[in-house]
C-alpha cells in the first residue's frame, strides 16, 4: 500500500518521509515549491488551494494512507479549506487520513486540554486550524486528527532557529516566561503519526511532549544543547506584550500515549538534555 505525505518537503513532513522510507514503506510525498531528496520517494507538486491539483495527485498516487503535515500560517484557503478538500478526496478514494492540527485551536483559558475539549481559538491561524478539524471530521468521519505543539529538532525548526538568532544577536526580542506549551521532538511526532496512520484510530488525538515549559526555558535548553550562550536570551512576559494569542496551553496526551502508541512522546527536558 502507498503512503502519501502531504507537505513532505517541510520540517515535519521530511521526517515523516525519512522514517517511512527507512522502514521500506512505499511512499509518495507532495511539495509546494521544491521536492525533497529522499531516495525511492515519488514527489508530486501540490497546491491544496486548487481542487484540480488535489484530484490530480490523488488519481496518480491512489494512496491507501495519507498524513497531512502541510502547514501555512497566513493562508486561510490552504490552512482551513485545503485539508477539507483533501479529506473529501480521501473519502472518495477510501484512503485512511491523519490530519495534523495544532494547540493553536485553544484559547488557553482553561490551561489543561485533553482530547475532549472543544476548540475556542483566539487567532486567525487557530481559527483556520479549528475550521479544518471540523471540516475534515464532517466529510471523512473515519479520519484521525492529531493535535500537536511546538515541534523541535535541528535548525530547520523555526523555534530552534529563533534561539540561534537571538543568541547570536542576529535578531532582537525576548522569550516569554509565562508562555507555556508542551514541545515535542520531530522524530517522536513523526513516529507517532505513522503509528496512527497504520491504525484504525479515528477522531482527535493529542501528540505533544510530556513536559509543559515556558518559551524561555525551552530556549535555554536549546542553547545549552547547541553550545550557545544562554545568558543572551532575554526574558519577558507575554501578558505585558501586545501580541495576540493564548498564553498557557498544555495538551494532555496521556490517553493517546497509553492507549494507542508504542512511541514515547518525550518531554523537552528529556530530548534536550545535555549528557554529563
Amino acid at each position: 500500500m502507498t503512503l502519501l505525505i502531504i507537505g513532505g518537503s517541510g520540517f515535519l513532513g521530511s521526517e515523516l518521509v525519512r522514517q517511512a522510507a527507512a522502514a521500506g514503506q512505499a511512499t509518495a510525498a507532495t511539495f509546494a515549491t521544491r521536492p525533497g531528496r529522499t531516495p525511492g520517494v515519488a514527489w508530486h507538486a501540490l497546491d491544496l488551494r486548487d481542487p484540480e491539483s488535489v484530484e490530480a495527485v490523488m488519481a496518480e498516487v491512489e494512496p491507501r494512507l495519507i498524513v497531512n503535515a502541510a502547514s501555512s500560517q497566513d493562508d486561510w484557503a490552504a490552512t482551513a479549506e485545503g485539508p477539507v478538500r483533501l479529506a473529501m478526496s480521501a473519502a472518495r478514494y477510501g484512503s485512511r487520513l491523519v490530519h495534523v492540527s495544532s494547540d493553536a485551536v485553544f484559547s488557553g483559558d482553561r490551561v489543561h486540554y485533553n482530547e475532549s475539549c472543544v476548540p475556542d481559538p483566539v487567532t486567525p491561524y487557530g481559527a483556520a486550524k479549528a475550521a479544518a478539524e471540523t471540516g475534515v471530521r464532517l466529510v471523512h468521519p473515519e479520519a484521525g486528527i492529531a493535535r500537536t505543539s511546538l515541534i523541535i529538532g535541528d535548525r530547520r525548526s523555526v523555534h530552534v532557529r529563533m534561539v540561534h538568532d537571538l543568541a547570536a544577536g542576529a535578531r532582537s526580542g525576548v522569550l516569554f516566561t509565562d508562555d507555556i506549551r508542551c514541545p515535542v521532538h520531530v522524530a517522536d511526532l513523526a513516529a507517532a503519526l505513522l503509528e496512527l496512520a497504520f491504525s484504525d484510530a479515528r477522531g482527535v488525538h493529542h501528540l505533544a511532549g510530556a513536559h509543559a515549559i515556558s518559551r524561555h526555558e525551552l530556549g535555554t535548553l536549546i542553547a545549552r544543547r547547541d553550545g550557545l550562550d544562554a545568558s543572551r536570551l532575554l526574558s519577558g512576559l507575554r501578558s505585558d506584550s501586545a501580541l495576540r494569542g493564548a498564553i498557557d496551553v498544555r495538551l494532555d496526551s496521556r490517553v493517546t500515549q497509553h492507549k494507542l502508541l508504542r512511541t514515547t512522546l518525550r518531554g523537552a527536558r528529556q530530548f534536550l538534555a545535555v549528557p554529563d
